[in-house]
């Protein structure tokens, strides 16, 4: 080839680039490198501009249009309190359906707000495609209950040997006082490459067999059918679920900022079909595990403390996302109820209510209008805030007195929570009405309470931290 036809060799330019479509940015610069690297090995125009596809960003995808994605609704108003909130979790429905990946939603007679708008309210469902959405089942990954049955043991008994083994407020269980996590577990979760965090990998030996705070308890009552004794706990996944919610956050916001930045920050996905969707997916799966082993391990603890041997034994989760016909279904405070939601599944569900109300055992009825859902519990009308300003003029000793005459209510740490006493939550009545009337469950037997143990007010982790730095400036 003479040195005037080298000359007369097409080149790429920013402008040709432009021209085919591509935007400024990281692959720009390695377009116009590749691009002219094949040029100069004999390929036509048409055959590099065919090549650079590849190169261009995904496009935007558009929020579904407003108005145009509808979601059930399965709660009534009983009160004017009630009436507004259901408001407002439409609201935030109304919003979050024009979430690209939605394509159904459901809120359940639990329901309530939570969060800044478009936020999945409590006793939301959404079903999603090829997405896996963790704003969506919120940082307590893997929120749960489990119930084992121990006969005719005393429940008093039971309630003192589960009050010696368990463990609530913030952080975990010191060194020497920690339950056992499975070798199997502690590999899986290092070869997770969300799992393998440093901070999540201590977290998950020393939270193992704790409860947290907030509304998580140990419940002992009877079952109403047979007269045995029963445990239930609730509680998620402690500090490795929510390391993990951290680390999905980041990861599904860096996609979001690339395929449809008008999408709500707590509303971002990870693909599910991309390699951080599928490592994403297994380490649910895998945080699903270890909250199921932290149920147990207190369990089987108090089992074996009170000298007595359960019975029967099942779980299910309320903050989760399940897969299910090619959709991707996130409960947030919401019961999956068909049969085989999970491998472990027995067909029977806990939804609790309150300290003083009985927990219900239920069988799903897998209605269309819930998405296969049922509630959780009972919800809140109204922030805990709220509920202390408007019980003001009582003691909270003389709460817990009225609210729970005739029950033995314990808390962890010695102060009486009145947000979590009754009077905090909706009519449980009202939501067991509701189950019935919209078809959402079938009661199968009622543990009517003995007592319980729940972590009780605490003081904040970022007060007392900023308490401690006043003092050392004195």
């Amino acid at each position: 080839m003479t040195v005037e036809n080298e000359k007369m060799q097409p080149e790429l330019t920013s402008t040709t680039l432009t021209s085919w479509g591509h935007e400024p940015g990281r692959a720009f610069g390695a377009a116009l490198r590749d691009g002219n690297a094949a040029l100069q090995e004999g390929k036509s125009l048409d055959d590099v501009r065919a090549m650079l596809e590849s190169y261009k960003p995904a496009p935007v995808i558009p929020l579904n249009a407003s108005g145009s994605n509808a979601f059930h609704v399965n709660i009534e108003a009983d009160s004017e309190d009630e009436e507004k909130n259901i408001s407002t979790v439409k609201d935030h429905m109304t919003a979050l359906m024009r979430t690209p990946t939605v394509e159904a939603g459901a809120i359940m007679p639990d329901a309530c707000p939570a969060g800044p708008l478009g936020t999945i309210p409590v006793g939301g469902v959404v079903a999603t495609r090829n997405a896996i959405h963790p704003g969506m089942h919120s940082a307590d990954i893997c929120c749960s209950v489990m119930i084992s049955n121990l006969g005719r043991t005393d429940p008093e008994a039971v309630l003192d040997a589960a009050q010696s083994v368990t463990h609530f407020g913030p952080g975990g269980r010191r060194q020497g006082q920690r339950f056992t996590v499975s070798q199997k577990l502690v590999d899986a979760f290092r070869e997770n490459r969300f799992l393998a965090n440093p901070k999540i990998q201590r977290m998950m030996h020393e939270h193992m067999g704790t409860q947290g705070d907030g509304n998580h308890f140990l419940f002992v009552g009877q079952s109403r059918k047979t007269g045995d004794t029963c445990i239930v706990s609730h509680h998620g996944s402690r500090g490795p679920g929510a390391g993990l919610y951290k680390l999905g956050m980041d990861v599904a916001n860096r996609f979001r900022k690339k395929l449809s930045p008008e999408t709500l920050k707590q509303n971002a996905w990870i693909p599910a079909d991309t390699e951080d969707g599928v490592a994403y997916w297994e380490a649910l799966q895998l945080i699903r595990k270890w909250t199921k082993a932290n149920h147990t391990g207190i369990h089987q603890a108090t089992v074996e403390t009170v000298g007595a041997e359960f019975v029967d034994r099942f779980w299910n989760e309320h903050n989760f996302v399940f897969e299910r016909d090619g959709l991707y279904y996130h409960g947030k405070g919401a019961t999956p109820a068909w049969e085989d939601f999970a491998s472990d599944a027995t067909g029977l569900t806990l939804i609790p209510l309150n300290m003083s109300e009985p927990v219900l055992v239920v069988r799903g009825k897998d209605a269309k209008h819930g998405l296969g859902f049922s509630p959780h519990g009972a919800g809140r009308n109204f922030s805990r805030t709220e509920h202390k300003r408007r019980n003001s003029q009582l003691t909270p000793d003389e709460m817990l007195k009225l609210e729970t005459e005739g029950l033995d209510i314990r808390f962890f740490e010695g102060k009486v929570d009145v947000s979590e006493l009754p009077s905090g939550y909706k009519n449980a009545d009202s939501v067991v009405h509701q189950i019935k009337q919209f078809g959402l469950a079938e009661i199968e037997d009622y543990i009517d309470p003995f007592g319980c143990i729940m972590a009780g007010d605490i003081e904040p982790f970022w007060k007392k931290a900023k308490e401690k730095r006043k003092g050392g400036r004195r």
